[in-house]
């Protein structure tokens, strides 16, 4: 996938792109509510891409074959895309895994931020109750939420030379 590709299918209202990887303990705790999410959302028109953008060098756990295995053990209905450039991870300015953006059938930028409230070792029960306020407001046609919490979790492991110049 690449950065120009970040568009709604025609006839779709909205398009739903996950930063995450395999390994990181935020995503990991998070990880069984994408595919609810997407399928819940799937008839009204969401479209889901999640996609990888982690070094393989430092972070083999999270490359293709792995990231398969992940995505087919978790029943997700949505592709799970490998960014080995970190073409796509730069040109959303991702920082950390989870990382969650939303588009609208215009193809702007409706929301960006966090799943819900949940973190590992945290009471807050994973709900998604954030993300899906988003897809909510998007589908109704109303503005984005006011309120967008930046996601939290392990920063993105970008290849040596390969960081970009907001990663400091």
């Amino acid at each position: 996938a690449s950065p120009r590709q970040a568009q709604s299918r025609p006839g779709r209202h909205t398009s739903g792109w996950h930063l995450i990887c395999n390994h990181c303990p935020y995503v990991v705790h998070i990880r069984d509510a994408f595919g609810p999410l997407a399928r819940d959302y799937a008839p009204q028109g969401l479209a889901v891409v999640a996609i990888s953008s982690n070094s393989l060098r430092t972070h083999p756990q999270d490359g293709p074959e792995r990231m398969q295995a992940l995505a087919r053990d978790l029943d997700w209905p949505f592709p799970y895309l490998f960014d080995e450039s970190q073409a796509v991870a730069k040109a959303y300015q991702a920082a950390c895994t989870p990382d969650f953006f939303l588009f609208d059938g215009a193809r702007k930028l409706h929301y960006r931020g966090q799943l819900d409230g949940a973190r590992p070792g945290s009471p807050i029960p994973v709900t998604g109750v954030d993300l899906r306020a988003a897809i909510d407001s998007v589908l109704a046609g109303e503005p984005p939420p006011a309120e967008q919490v930046p996601a939290i979790g392990c920063n993105i492991k970008w290849e040596r030379g390969n960081e970009p110049d907001y990663f400091e």
